[in-house]
């Protein structure tokens, strides 16, 4: 098993920047792609960022292409997100999830694993 736990989240005003991370215990692998994604009130989960083991590879959402910026220390098997230039229409519950495949997609079945997720509200 593979445990997840985000942090970092909180409340910011339009233009501000949060760097959420995301913590992995258990029994992790070596090569596991890592996800971001976020589900708003009365919306379906959406794809935010992923990236690869090497963090090579990264893919981002277009609605947050440009702002956001996912990385991964591997040594302390956590990611981050870097989320700057944050709009009223980021507020979600951001969740972190991992994949035992050296593979990112933005397909959430895709993932095997998931934290709790950190709420992240941006007023206007």
């Amino acid at each position: 098993q593979v445990q997840l736990v985000e942090s970092g989240g909180g409340l910011v005003q339009a233009g501000g920047s949060l760097r959420l991370s995301c913590a992995a215990s258990g029994r992790t692998f070596s090569r596991q792609a890592m996800g971001w994604f976020r589900q708003a009130p009365g919306k379906e989960r959406e794809f935010v960022a992923a990236a690869s083991w090497s963090g090579a590879s990264t893919y981002y959402a277009d609605s947050v292409k440009g702002r956001f910026t996912i990385s991964r220390d591997n040594a302390k098997n956590t990611v981050y997100l870097q989320m700057n230039s944050l709009k009223p229409e980021d507020t979600a519950v951001y969740y972190c999830a991992a994949r035992n495949i050296d593979y990112a997609t933005d397909y959430a079945r895709g993932y095997g694993y998931w934290g709790q997720g950190t709420q992240v509200t941006v007023s206007s």
